[in-house]
Parts: structure tokens; sequence; C-alpha cells
């Protein structure tokens, strides 16, 4: 019989490395299948909740906030995109020239997660793959509704989420309760509401680790 693990990933749709663990997460599941069902839950994080409308050319930010030259930014670039090749997932940095607020896309899939069916899931996978592979804005309410409506869900409820203040005040609620926990880096994976993976971990950190849950260690 397997053990059943909560797992919360707290992430943001802007974080490359938040791909990137989603995958080795993912990866790792697949490999313990006969011995760990996972329930995953996907908790709003914001890396640049201040950031206005029309967003920041992504370069220009990444210098301003962490100090990085160019050269540590196409490095940095280069090393996540042979990152998600290895775990199948295409990262375009050709396309994706610029980063934008994300509050939006938090709420819809707070909103997702409600509904149910796996849709919150298959949300933040469309997120991802929209911003990273494919340049899209996130913060752009025709392309939160587009993507909503990929997955299986009412476009004509998403706009109305979009144009309303509708779930702001949950996501705010959990955004500040995991800041509380001390939370200030993602992704942070946290497991049956008690064990911490962070950042961007192989595949087999991820494995060890749910596997140690799963036999109680």
């Amino acid at each position: 019989m397997s053990a059943r693990i909560k797992i919360d990933f707290v992430s943001d749709v802007s974080c490359p490395w938040c791909v990137i663990g989603l995958k080795s997460l993912q990866t790792a599941l697949h490999r313990l299948n006969d011995s760990v069902t996972a329930d995953i839950h996907f908790q709003p994080f914001e890396l640049n909740p201040q950031m206005g409308p029309q967003g920041q050319d992504l370069t220009e930010h990444i210098t301003q906030k962490y100090g990085s030259s160019q050269e540590q930014v196409l490095r940095n670039r280069e090393a996540i995109a042979a990152r998600g090749a290895q775990l199948g997932f295409n990262f375009d940095m050709a396309k994706r020239a610029r980063i934008y607020n994300t509050f939006d896309a938090h709420r819809l899939l707070h909103w997702a997660e409600i509904e149910g069916g796996g849709k919150q899931a298959a949300l933040k996978e469309a997120l991802f793959r929209a911003y990273f592979t494919q340049g899209r804005n996130p913060s752009d309410s025709e392309v939160l509704v587009e993507l909503a409506t990929e997955v299986g869900l009412d476009p004509d409820r998403a706009r109305a989420i979009l144009a309303s203040d509708e779930y702001a005040a949950e996501v705010r609620e959990r955004e500040q309760l995991y800041h509380s926990r001390g939370i200030h880096a993602v992704p942070a994976v946290i497991l049956n509401d008690k064990y911490l993976v962070q950042g961007g971990q192989p595949v087999e950190a991820f494995e060890q680790a749910l596997a140690q849950v799963a036999a109680g260690k």
C-alpha cells in the first residue's frame, strides 16, 4: 500500500527554478509510483509583488535586483535551460524578455484548486509553458482566460474573477502564512506540513526526501 503525502508547492509563476523543482518532483514521484501517492497543492509566492502592470525588462530587472553582470545573467540562463532540457521542459530564453506581476495568476490558481479535478496543476503547468516557453505575459487577463479555458475552467467565470478582487484576500493570506513560516525563497516544497525541501533540487534529492517521509523517518 502506498503512502499518501501532502505536498505544498510554494512557488511563483515567473520563477524558473520553480519549473525545475516541479519537474524534478514529478520525476521523483513517477519513480516512487508504487510506494508514494502525492496530494499536491500549489501555494502562492510573489517574487516581485510591487511589479507594475507593464512589467520590466528581464535583464535590467535581474541586474538591478541581484547585482548580476550581463555575463552572469547569460550563464545563469544557460544553466537553467540545460536543467530544463534534462527534465523535458523547454526554456526559450529568446522569447522571455520581460518579467511581470503574477498576482492575478495566483488568484486563478486559487480558484482552480477549489474547482478540483486536477485543474490547479494543469493551470500551473500551462502558466509555466506560456511564460517560459512561449514568452507570453502572465499578467494579461486575456492570456489568463485563454489558459484557464485550455485546462477546462469556465472562461466567463475566469473573466469575472479577474475583473474583481475575488480571492485577493485569500491569496495574500496564504502568502503571509508562508512568509511567517520563514519561506523567503522559492520553490519551497513542504511535505506533510513538516518537512521542507528548498530550491530546484535534483530528482534524487526529492526522491530521497519522499521515500524518507513515506517510511515515517
